[in-house]
């Protein structure tokens, strides 16, 4: 069972077994809850093991999805739900080639993961991601630099649905205790930054249709 800040869900994904690790993870989603700014606790797949409201709140406006909705996997979300960008400031080079990054990266140390390979065969059947992935993403790495595989301290853009905040910038932080990094899980913060002016309520960005990203050329007709 993996636990959620605000209650509990029971959800098909490996947790730490044993009353000790179990009673961690139920008090650390109270900590959690009391974060202001989005945070989560993720597996090594990106799966969701805790989110606080705050988390939650920020995609609240997010349209149903089989197998991508920001609570169960992260990654996911950011690859291939069509309402990502209606969230995700500068989706591609800043969510999405990060991402794609990162994942790169895990999976050389984990490449026997039945999780990640099944990720990776999604990739390969989306012809958006799966050229994003052999081609933009070795010439995205090559013009930023490896820094760019790490979360921690990157400033992203948000788009929150919460009118107070609007357009805004958020800085990823990572702060994980050893005792979730024994378990495997890492947390991420996103520590929301005030606009400089108040921004009006957003229009819902069109779901993602295009043929190609930007980092990609697009095919010749």
């Amino acid at each position: 069972m993996a636990y959620q800040a605000g209650g509990q869900r029971s959800v098909p994904r490996p947790v730490p077994e044993g009353p000790e690790a179990q009673a961690y993870l139920q008090d650390y989603a109270v900590y959690l809850e009391a974060v202001p700014f989005p945070s989560v606790v993720l597996d090594h797949r990106w799966d969701v093991v805790l989110a606080n409201t705050a988390f939650r709140s920020l995609f609240r406006e997010v349209g149903p999805h089989p197998t991508a909705l920001p609570g169960d996997n992260f990654l996911r979300f950011v690859l291939f739900h069509p309402d990502a960008a209606s969230v995700l400031g500068d989706h591609e080079s800043s969510w999405c080639l990060p991402m794609l990054a990162r994942f790169a990266s895990v999976l050389e140390r984990h490449g026997h993961d039945h999780g990640l390979q099944a990720i990776r065969r999604e990739i390969a059947q989306d012809p958006i991601m799966e050229a994003a992935y052999r081609q933009g993403l070795p010439h995205w790495m090559r013009a930023v630099g490896e820094e760019a595989v790490e979360h921690d301290g990157a400033v992203r853009p948000l788009l929150h649905p919460d009118p107070r905040w609007g357009a805004t910038e958020c800085r990823i932080v990572g702060e994980t205790p050893r005792t979730l990094q024994d378990m495997g899980y890492t947390r991420l913060t996103m520590v929301l930054r005030e606009a400089p002016a108040p921004a009006p309520r957003r229009a819902r960005r069109p779901r993602r249709s295009a043929g190609h990203l930007s980092v990609v050329p697009a095919p010749e007709a």
